[in-house]
């Protein structure tokens, strides 16, 4: 279990084909000073496992199905992705409940300056957008957000400086995939409807 706070961006510094179709990862961040094999750290949103931690850095063993539902089958050497440890017990709940399992990838509609702020534009699929609602909560590429305007094809936010600054922000532009996780909380409201219902 995650927040959507992500603490650290890390680099990509090592991509590797396994026999099984999927790719062997390694990521170069100060957050994996104290990792120990078989945690769960939450990349770009998608929660993965450590299996061989170094001093700063840390790899991941991805399969083909992550590959293919997530956006971490695009990364390249140098590529920036967001970093986040697993939620413990005595941690603050300053997101949102996130799961680290990614629904669906949305495109980039639009990013960049809106007069003195910087504005996201999301196209998402239904199976998502379901969940959207204004003021709500989104995960995208792991960072909790708040849903500024459900539009045509998906949703709006507002980026406020700090999470430009500590994100993988600064490298995204238009036409970019990005993983989206819906809140938890309207997938088990939409189970308990339609039970009743039935």
């Amino acid at each position: 279990m995650f927040t959507g706070l992500v603490q650290s961006t890390g680099k990509i510094v090592a991509l590797e084909k396994s026999t099984q179709g999927g790719i062997r990862l390694q990521i170069e961040s100060p957050l994996f000073q104290n990792v120990s094999a078989g945690d769960s750290i939450a990349v770009n949103g998608c929660c993965l496992t450590v299996t061989n931690p170094l001093p700063s850095k840390a790899t991941f063993d991805l399969l083909g199905t992550t590959l293919s539902l997530t956006n971490l089958g695009a990364l390249k050497i140098g590529s920036l992705v967001n970093l986040e440890p697993s939620l413990r017990p005595t941690d603050r709940m300053g997101g949102h409940f996130v799961t680290g399992h990614i629904d669906v990838q949305g495109t980039i509609l639009y990013w960049g300056p809106d007069g003195a702020d910087w504005r996201l534009d999301i196209k998402a699929p239904e199976e998502i957008t379901r969940y959207i609602v204004n003021k709500g909560c989104v995960a995208v590429d792991g960072m909790s957000l708040t849903v500024a305007e459900v539009i045509s094809e998906g949703f709006r936010i507002w980026i406020i400086p700090h999470t430009l600054q500590i994100t993988n922000l600064s490298q995204r532009k238009t036409g970019d995939k990005v993983n989206l996780e819906a809140d938890l909380l309207a997938k088990y409201a939409e189970k308990l409807l339609d039970k009743k219902e039935s």
